[in-house]
């Protein structure tokens, strides 16, 4: 038998029977190899990544100066002692050029393993250096599945199975003034995505992002921003925030940051961060987080994204995305850079588009937690402008193809 076969025949039979499913219908593809924009599997199909891994390999998968410091720390060392008390070249290189990056007051950064986590850390730290309990998320965010995390998602069918979560978490409607009304003096934390992700693509409003760090800053509550899928220029701008010329006393950072590898983060300032270093001592620890390759991979990640200007490159997407899928099934195209979703006139026609383009076209597209009509549409940042434009030909192809006439 071919090797590659025998390969694909041992792979499905350890993912069905062997490998936790976190649903009946997985897409069950095996993946041979990944470059670029593309993704290689074992039956030969070469599929295009149109969401990135869900908004991760903005570089598209593996860049050739990622993959050789990913190599060359391997052969450094791997893990030497648990988080925050070995000096680690990798880890303060990185932390170093990234808080060079962003602005005062956004000076350190706490590493952990994935973007749930850099939720969770943020939410301690808010209450430990505020002392109080209450947390203020919205209505449709997603900040995460752990108990934590999932206490501030803001959206009932994911948390109704895991009752009771933390106590204390009030819920308020994004992008609505009247949301300022439960951001009181018990207030711990208010978190917040500025462009909901999972919640539909959805930005916030630039006046009411302004009057909800007014009111933080009035009652002393700390502002979180969850930039884990916005952040790394996926919008344009370093991180979406900057845009809006409002800061958050904590930044959550994740998916693209690490060029591939697992790594997330909450940046704030140092005296934040004092609070972690007493009362007592160690309160909040990782074994893994910043791991030594990890965060290699995340440097030289982060250098060719600043070097390559790569938020020009998320701004001519959104042009050509927005230019080109023009449609009376469309309803809209909105967001902002490359982090977009097409929304289409209905359920059936959502999933025979995403379903058609993959099994057709080989275009991987992908359908929002909160959505039944919206298509993620977030390639990498240094996709061909040609390829784009064949791919989203093909779609409005598709799309025409379902659509029911006018009568």
């Amino acid at each position: 038998m071919d090797s590659a076969l025998a390969n694909y025949s041992i792979g499905k039979d350890g993912f069905y029977n062997h490998v936790a499913l976190t649903s009946d219908f997985p897409m069950g593809l095996e993946v041979a190899k990944a470059f670029g924009p593309y993704i290689h599997l074992t039956d030969g199909r070469k599929i295009l990544d149109l969401i990135s891994g869900i908004a991760v390999s903005s570089l598209g998968h593996g860049h050739p100066k990622v993959i050789q410091a990913i190599k060359d720390q391997v052969d450094k060392h791997l893990h030497v002692m648990v988080y925050g008390e070995f000096i680690q070249q990798p880890q303060s290189m990185f932390a170093k050029l990234l808080c060079e990056n962003l602005p005062e007051g956004l000076d350190r950064i706490y590493l952990v393993n994935s973007g749930t986590e850099a939720n969770e850390g943020a939410l301690k730290l808010a209450k430990k250096y505020t002392g109080r309990q209450k947390l203020v998320g919205f209505k449709n965010s997603y900040h995460g599945d752990t108990h934590g995390a999932l206490s501030v998602t803001g959206r009932d069918v994911y948390r109704d199975p895991f009752l009771p979560l933390l106590p204390d978490v009030a819920f308020g409607e994004f992008n609505n003034i009247d949301s300022l009304a439960i951001i009181d003096e018990r207030t711990a934390a208010v978190i917040l995505e500025p462009i909901q992700g999972e919640g539909g693509i959805i930005p916030a409003d630039k006046n009411w992002l302004k009057a909800i760090r007014k009111r933080c800053t009035e009652v002393g509550a700390i502002l979180i921003f969850d930039e884990i899928q916005s952040g790394f220029f996926r919008t344009g701008p370093f991180f979406a925030f900057m845009e809006y010329g409002v800061q958050p006393d904590i930044l959550c950072i994740a998916k693209a940051m690490g060029g591939g590898m697992p790594i997330g983060g909450f940046v704030a300032s140092h005296e934040l961060f004092e609070s972690f270093k007493k009362d007592p001592a160690l309160c909040h620890v990782t074994t893994f987080g910043g791991h030594p390759v990890s965060c290699a991979a995340a440097l030289a990640n982060l250098q060719v994204l600043l070097e390559e200007e790569v938020g020009q490159k998320a701004l001519a997407i959104e042009k050509m995305v927005k230019s080109t899928l023009i449609h009376p099934s469309v309803v809209e195209v909105r967001g902002k850079g490359a982090m977009l979703g097409m929304e289409l006139i209905s359920k059936d026609l959502t999933e025979k588009v995403v379903t058609t383009c993959l099994k057709e076209y080989d275009i991987m597209l992908g359908w929002t937690l909160h959505s039944n009509t919206l298509v993620r549409i977030a390639p990498p940042l240094l996709i061909e402008q040609t390829v784009l434009q064949e791919a989203l030909m093909s779609i409005l192809k598709v799309i025409n193809e379902f659509s029911v006439p006018e009568l």
